[in-house]
């Protein structure tokens, strides 16, 4: 009975020694957590970098947007200008510019 005692006594004894964590052990523990803070903080800070860039990105690409936009309107404008001077005026779909009225062409075949 005092060995199973005595043996318990000694592992428990060893297990309180060899179970503790040192001082040593405490202060490398806290300089990874620092370690861990410190590069989550530096990403946390590139993300938003990255954020701050695509936002300006996007930003400048709606601006091209637009100015092709506008560039697309002005040279259809041109275009319908050009068109207008060359056949001297915007050109009107009516009857008349399509055929002449069957009223004239009988007109023309009697003579008159």
């Amino acid at each position: 009975m005092k060995r199973a005692i005595l043996g318990i006594f000694m592992t428990l004894l060893a297990g309180t020694v060899m179970g503790c964590a040192t001082s040593g052990d405490l202060a490398k523990m806290q300089e990874q957590q620092n370690q861990t803070a410190a590069k989550a903080d530096q990403a946390l800070q590139e993300a938003r970098s990255a954020m701050a860039t695509a936002d300006a990105a996007k930003r400048q690409a709606d601006a091209a947007n637009a100015a092709a936009t506008r560039a697309e309107t002005t040279a259809n404008n041109a275009a319908t200008a050009t068109t207008n001077s060359a056949t001297g005026g915007p050109v009107e779909e009516t009857p008349a510019n399509q055929t002449p009225q069957s009223s004239d062409v009988f007109q023309k075949s009697m003579g008159k």
